[in-house]
């Protein structure tokens, strides 16, 4: 039997909808969440790469990549480690779900696609 392949789009409505459920989670578990960044445009992540800031093939570009910013009594939780929690519920919960605590970059949340997390 053949694998059935997810278009980018069909990855895309997934992902939102994992998001929303990310987002659910983060204030069960009594966090407020605010958007980082969501999307990229390619003028971005050219200009990010060029800088060392980004990467230029990024999965904020294909729509499959948010940054969120947690807070717990109105103090903003910055560190990686205050979004362990939470990015390790997230790896759990979905599949191709990567967290970016794994490499550096704490507030980020993602889908796997083409070989990207």
């Amino acid at each position: 039997m053949s694998e059935i392949r997810e278009t980018l789009r069909q990855k895309q409505s997934r992902f939102a909808r994992a998001v929303a459920e990310l987002v659910q989670e983060a204030t069960r578990r009594g966090y407020e969440v605010t958007w980082g960044e969501a999307w990229r445009s390619e003028w971005e992540a050219t200009r990010l790469a060029k800088a060392r800031l980004g990467i230029r093939r990024s999965l904020h570009c294909d729509r499959l990549a948010v940054d969120l910013n947690l807070f717990r009594g109105g103090v903003w939780l910055e560190d990686t480690e205050d979004h362990r929690p939470l990015g390790e519920w997230w790896e759990q919960h979905f599949a191709g779900a990567a967290w970016g605590g794994r490499f550096g970059d704490g507030n980020h949340y993602s889908f796997e696609h083409e070989g990207r997390r």
